[in-house]
């Protein structure tokens, strides 16, 4: 049991860079707290004592915001970012490395037994506010964009936006197109499922800019490389590492001086 909590705070750090600490993941990650709390509540279901099971859940969902049938089936390291309003049905399936985001809703379209909610397989996106609705698969490294509304299949590493939800790219993942998602994934621009195929025009314009990043990089290396075979001392220097938490820091500083212009400013005068 303290193996696969080691392993889902190792998840959280992997995926949200908000996280700081164990003990902050600990205590302020309620999305966490419903995911072990379910554990335990599946497996009181699975042994048939599906009352205590469902008030268990009923707890689970009071306190943590986010509502997930005792049925449910969850894979490793499940991560539910910021959590509140989310669903889960009784007969949905989750496989590994799966992230979720608040709002979403992993439902039925039928009030007949049997199976009737959706089947996530390894490494499935779902974008905040997004409903995925019915027995459908959603393909392994799929992406569902925020707020969309899905009802039909989804193909491995393929991406659904809008409503009803449409596939905007199922074409393979290409080398170029891994490279590009390193460096969204890098600076964050993944965390919503952004696509650069996605007919969102700043999604397109971060897919444009890193292309232009690497690119340009490219160009940089192969003419310090000309110009040291010639004889010159260029690119010795690596250059620095950029880090999300230095603009963060660096807003945070701006903020302040503002706020100080504002207290220090007299209207008198």
């Amino acid at each position: 049991m303290f193996s696969r909590i080691k392993e889902d705070i190792k998840s959280v750090f992997d995926r949200d860079p908000a996280a700081r600490t164990t003990f902050e993941v600990l205590t302020n990650y309620p999305g966490m707290h419903a995911i072990w709390i379910h554990r335990l509540s599946h497996k009181l279901w699975l042994a048939d004592w599906k009352l205590l099971a469902r008030m268990l859940s009923t707890f689970s969902r009071w306190l943590t915001g986010v509502e997930i049938h005792p049925g449910a089936t969850l894979g490793r390291r499940f991560f539910i970012d910021h959590g509140m309003g989310v669903v889960i049905g009784e007969t949905a399936e989750i496989g590994d490395d799966v992230t979720i985001y608040h709002g979403v809703t992993l439902g039925g379209v039928s009030w007949n037994g049997g199976k009737r909610h959706p089947t996530l397989e390894d490494n499935v996106v779902i974008g905040a506010g997004a409903q995925v609705l019915g027995p459908i698969i959603i393909g392994k490294g799929g992406k569902v964009g925020s707020n969309s509304v899905v009802v039909k299949d989804l193909p491995a590493n393929a991406t659904a936006v809008g409503i009803p939800g449409r596939i905007v790219n199922a074409k393979p993942t290409d080398a170029a197109e891994e490279k590009r998602q390193a460096a969204a994934k890098k600076f964050g621009f993944d965390a919503y499922a952004v696509s650069a195929d996605n007919p969102d025009p700043v999604a397109k314009a971060i897919g444009r800019l890193l292309d232009h990043m690497h690119l340009m990089d490219d160009k940089v290396a192969s003419l310090c490389k000309e110009v040291n075979q010639l004889g010159g001392e260029v690119c010795q220097e690596a250059l620095p590492e950029l880090r999300v938490g230095e603009f963060v820091e660096d807003e945070k500083a701006a903020a302040q001086r503002r706020q100080e212009h504002v207290e220090s400013f007299d209207p008198e005068i």
